[in-house]
């Protein structure tokens, strides 16, 4: 059965898109800036014309077919520079903003990146680095600085001589050759257990990827998408910036995590893609505000009286809370972790249209996501049109790992044959998710196949099943669950947690104030946790804690650096 609700613009790479893109949604506006409390807006076709302007002068300096890093936070210059490097100069890094500067130089040395684009508070490290021979950087680019200085160019002053230069008859750029199955994007992947290792992705990964989420998902030019996830990820990368060009919309960024309700409000935001944390503290907010103003127990009773109305339908009924976020929500989207399912099911009580994707850096990135027509509350939905999905070494439970075919996935881990053939076989990418896909084709992820706690007994535990129950507790911000080993004990193992806790939350909710009665209170909500599940899965220890569990960029949680950190207290 074809997966397409609507039929895609074909592309055939990043240039193509921009070309063809251009033409359709010249007029419209791609991005609206914030500065200095008025706003800025460029249209498509004033964005098309930067990143031809820039690209010129990037060939211009010597950089033709070399590797050019861009850094920084989220922000319409890091999009133009992006673009200007992989549409016809050369293979662009993107670098996560939070590195150390040791991690920075480490990874500016294995890209063997000649320039880089940053914001202004990068300059003096990088000149440091060039100073001191670090791989082949030559070229520092700001994005802050109106003219050079010091050696160090600006990036607004290039697209100045880029358009000279075009103006003059350049083409170099305009008309560049692009090979949509050649690497062009760099990514590294976190880390989180071993040294980071580097996706190669190309032109026709992302564009086969940018092809199917537009099939699926009810996006267009009216659309405003808000910017919120670190946009050298890939998740944002493709799912924000890319699809949002592709689809002629307009992209805003947000000012900060505390500011995103109001950024909804403050913009008419229609999409948003973000992480399952954000999308708790929303509802926790609203319901907080709700209960202030005495509103909470009827809304609860509208859920339920309307739960089998149309989600259209639901949206009218809820308008009050609609306009919590701006009264214009058509689409939001969950991904890089689970969500909770009570949470996604309370969205769409209320008339929020928020569904599940899921997807890898070596995906490109999207893999499935839910949609208006194939959405099942706690799927991911179902694998996008031209991504074959399927699960081996399927146990008793009907779990196993997912594995994937398709031309979004990446080419291979750049200068790393074994890891590579790791995770290929016969053409088919293995995630390392276990999951389970039920007779309509629904994917359900369960967890991290290199998580997955085994008891002597042969019992698997996956940890983000309990963490999700943990994390519904009133005042638990976040939690961790872990094996112990028990060696006088025929169990083996033993299920621990880290409870991170919001300390005045707990105090206020449990009518609290010693340690050990905030311990016992927390306790007690394991006690009850315990109850409704199975004994071998029964949390027998627990720390509790304020300190924030440590997490990747995206939010996904370091389970070895977790472990190291409770293990060497």
């Amino acid at each position: 059965m074809d997966k397409r609700i609507f039929e895609p613009l074909e592309i055939r790479d990043l240039k193509d898109m921009l070309d063809k893109t251009g033409k359709l949604y010249g007029d419209k506006k791609a991005y609206k800036i914030k500065k200095d409390e008025k706003y800025i807006t460029y249209t498509h076709k004033e964005v098309r014309d930067m990143i031809n302007y820039l690209g010129t002068a990037l060939i211009n300096m010597g950089l033709k077919d070399k590797r050019i890093a861009v850094i920084g936070n989220n922000r319409y210059e890091w999009e133009i520079a992006y673009l200007s490097v992989v549409c016809g100069t050369g293979i662009i890094v993107p670098l996560d903003k939070s590195l150390t500067e040791v991690e920075l130089a480490n990874l500016i040395e294995k890209s063997e990146v000649e320039a880089i684009f940053c914001p202004e508070k990068y300059v003096k490290t990088l000149e440091e680095f060039k100073h001191n021979g670090v791989g082949k950087l030559k070229h520092i680019i700001s994005m802050d600085l109106e003219l050079h200085k010091n050696g160090v160019l600006s990036q607004k002053e290039l697209i100045e001589e880029g358009k000279k230069l075009i103006n003059n008859g350049d083409t170099r750029f305009i008309n560049a050759e692009i090979h949509p199955r050649k690497m062009s994007i760099m990514l590294f992947t976190s880390g989180t257990t071993s040294e980071p290792k580097i996706v190669a992705l190309s032109h026709r990964n992302i564009c086969a990827n940018l092809m199917d989420i537009s099939s699926v998902l009810d996006v267009n030019s009216d659309d405003v998408f808000l910017s919120v996830l670190p946009i050298h990820h890939v998740f944002e990368c493709t799912v924000g910036f890319l699809f949002s060009l592709y689809r002629g919309a307009m992209t805003v960024f947000c000012d900060g995590l505390r500011y995103i309700s109001k950024n909804l409000k403050e913009y008419k935001v229609s999409i948003m893609a973000c992480v399952p944390s954000i999308y708790e503290k929303i509802l926790k907010n609203m319901k907080a505000n709700l209960q202030k103003e005495g509103k909470l127990k009827k809304v609860l009773e509208d859920e339920e009286k309307y739960k089998d109305l149309p989600i259209e339908e639901r949206k009218k009924k809820f308008k009050e809370i609609q306009d919590l976020l701006g009264g214009n929500i058509k689409l939001l989207i969950s991904g890089a972790a689970a969500l909770e399912r009570s949470v996604e099911n309370e969205y769409r009580l209320l008339g929020f249209n928020l569904v599940q994707g899921y997807g890898l850096t070596e995906t490109s990135p999207v893999v499935a996501v839910g949609s208006n027509r194939f959405h099942k509350v706690g799927s991911i939905g179902k694998s996008v049109p031209s991504v074959e999905a399927k699960i081996v070494d399927v146990n008793d439970e009907g779990i196993g790992e997912l594995v994937v075919k398709g031309p979004s996935i990446m080419l291979e881990y750049y200068n790393n044959k074994e890891a590579t053939e790791t995770v290929f076989d016969n053409g088919w990418f293995y995630t390392g998710d276990l999951a389970r896909i039920d007779d309509e084709g629904y994917i359900f992820i369960c967890g991290r196949k290199k998580s997955v706690i085994v008891l002597k007994n042969g019992k698997n535990i996956f940890p983000e099943e309990i963490e999700n129950l943990v994390n519904r507790i009133e005042g638990v911000n976040e939690s961790f669950i872990f094996g112990k080993q028990i060696t006088d004990d025929k169990d083996d193992i033993k299920i621990n947690v880290k409870v991170v806790i919001d300390k005045e939350r707990v105090k206020e909710v449990y009518k609290v104030e010693t340690e050990e009665e905030i311990y016992n209170a927390i306790h007690g909500k394991i006690k009850e946790i315990n109850k409704i599940m199975p004994q071998y899965k029964a949390i027998r220890g627990m720390i509790i804690t304020e300190e924030p569990l440590i997490k990747t960029t995206t939010n996904k949680i370091k389970r070895q650096e977790n472990l190291k950190a409770i293990y060497n207290k």
